[in-house]
Parts: C-alpha cells; sequence; structure tokens
C-alpha cells in the first residue's frame, strides 16, 4: 500500500510542475523533487506512465465524431441505372408520368382494359392511346390532365402503343392521339383523333357526355367482335368466351304457329278463287 501511494505522489509531482512555455518554445519545471525529477533521462517508465494518466478534460463527457464519405471516384464508376435502383440519384420522370391525376391509370394489358370498362359502372371512362415517341401525345398531355383535375368523377384509361402495339392493331387503333369513350351498358359513345390544335374537339365531346344518366344494365365495354378479336390474337394472353342468346320472354307456342300456317293458307285459297272469279267475269 506505501508502494502504491508513493508512485501516485511522484505521478501527480512529476506532472504537475512540467510545463511548456509556447513563447520560448522550451520545458521548465517551476519545482523539482530533488532525487526524482533532477535529471531528465531517469525514471523513463515512470514518465511514460504519468502521460498516459494524464487528462486536461475535467471530467467533462467526450464525444468522437464519425465523418461519413462517399468515395466519388468510385461513384462515378457506378453505372447510371444501378444508381438509381440503390438511391444514389433521382429517378427522373418521364413526360407521360409527370402531372397524373388520381383518376388517370396506366392499362397493363388486353385484361385489364376489358377489367376496367366493365368495372367502371356509370362513369365516363375516357381511353387515351398515346406513344412516348409522339410529339402530338407529348404537347397534348399536359391539357388532358389538367382535364382530369377538374373533372374527377372521369376514369382516364392512358393505353402505351409502344407497349401494346398488338393490342391497338386489333382495337383498330392507327393514329395517335386517339381517343374513345365509354360509358355503361351504352359501351363506346365516340372515338376520335385530335391534337393540341384541336383540342376543342375533345372538350366538346366532354361536355356532350359528362351529363349525368342513369345506364339500364351492367357496363357493356369493347364491342363482341373486338373481345373475340383481342381473344384470337395469339400476342396477347387474353381468354373470351361468347355470351350465349338470352332466351325470347314471349316464346311463340307451337299451337298458334300450326294456326297461324292454317289461316294463311286458307287466306292464300280465298284469295286465289276471288281473282280467279274476276277473271272469268
Amino acid at each position: 500500500m506505501a508502494k502504491v501511494l508513493g508512485k501516485a505522489n511522484l505521478f501527480s509531482a512529476c506532472d504537475y510542475t512540467q510545463k511548456r512555455i509556447q513563447k520560448g518554445g522550451c520545458s521548465l519545471y517551476s519545482k523539482r523533487i530533488p532525487g526524482f525529477c533532477c535529471k531528465t533521462n531517469r525514471f523513463t517508465s515512470l514518465k511514460i506512465k504519468s502521460m498516459a494518466l494524464r487528462c486536461d478534460f475535467n471530467g467533462q463527457r467526450v464525444v468522437y465524431l464519425e465523418k461519413k464519405f462517399v468515395n466519388k471516384r468510385r461513384f462515378h464508376q457506378v453505372p447510371i441505372k444501378a444508381q438509381i435502383q440503390s438511391g444514389l440519384i433521382g429517378k427522373t420522370l418521364k413526360w407521360w408520368e409527370t402531372g397524373l391525376q388520381p383518376n388517370m391509370k396506366e392499362v397493363a394489358s388486353a385484361q385489364d382494359l376489358v377489367d376496367s370498362l366493365l368495372n367502371a359502372g356509370d362513369k365516363l371512362v375516357i381511353v387515351d392511346f398515346y406513344s412516348p415517341a409522339c410529339g402530338g401525345c407529348r404537347a397534348l398531355f399536359p391539357k388532358i390532365c389538367q382535364l382530369a383535375k377538374m373533372n374527377p368523377d372521369l376514369q382516364f384509361l392512358q393505353v402505351n402503343y409502344e407497349k401494346h402495339k398488338s393490342m391497338c392493331y386489333t382495337l383498330n387503333v392507327h393514329v395517335l392521339p386517339f381517343f374513345r369513350f365509354y360509358r355503361g351498358a351504352q359501351g363506346r359513345l365516340c372515338q376520335f383523333s385530335c391534337t393540341n390544335a384541336t383540342i376543342k374537339k375533345f372538350k366538346d365531346a366532354l361536355a356532350k357526355h359528362t351529363t349525368d344518366r342513369c345506364s339500364l344494365g351492367p357496363a357493356k365495354g369493347l364491342d363482341e367482335k373486338e373481345l373475340s378479336a383481342l381473344a384470337a390474337n395469339k400476342d396477347l394472353s387474353f381468354t373470351y368466351k361468347p355470351k350465349p342468346d338470352p332466351p325470347n320472354p314471349n316464346p311463340v307456342p307451337a299451337k298458334e304457329e300450326s294456326s297461324l300456317v292454317s289461316e294463311t293458307s286458307l287466306n292464300s285459297k280465298e284469295s286465289e278463287e276471288k281473282s280467279l272469279v274476276g277473271a272469268g267475269g
């Protein structure tokens, strides 16, 4: 115990007295304990231990800051697609992806188009056929987004011509931009092509068909011929079974048919006899 206390006093005395003057640049000792600190080369091990025990933070908490950095050289070597997927850089939206409204939907397949039309009910549905390479489609798209925002009760279906060429050929869509209007049991109301210069045609059709109507029966969607043509297209994964003909609500009994035949035969005989009498007279 005495040895430990002696060493502690020795360390505190040597460390406390050792200071460095900034102006002169040399180390001086204000007080020295004779026999211990008179020579600089003595007790080197004790001097190292005393330096390790010395602390200038006075009981304050030490916080280590970790510097995070990105290796710029490695960052530039990563392909752009990989940077987008990993989130290093933001994804730039295409022109047909900017300004989309909640009532605008991208059609994924022929089945998706048919189901969307059937599930719309009495809501007016506008099918917009466009192409990313079409300049007229790009110029008209912002106005279509504005009209969709002004009419939230409408449903807009966007069909990318480049992704669904086979389906567009089957539906006889050969001009872009091209629009089709559908509503409930009435099915297709109109179809036309317009550009930014002829936007009035689109607005007139919108004003004509946006009036509230109550259609009797389920939504019709595409015509029977178009559904059969889509099902016959081998490039599309679409199946369709034609609906059976509904039964006649007022069938004609067989007896009535026979009586009608007999009556028509009698009438024909009477007319022949009258004609013969007229000829003889």
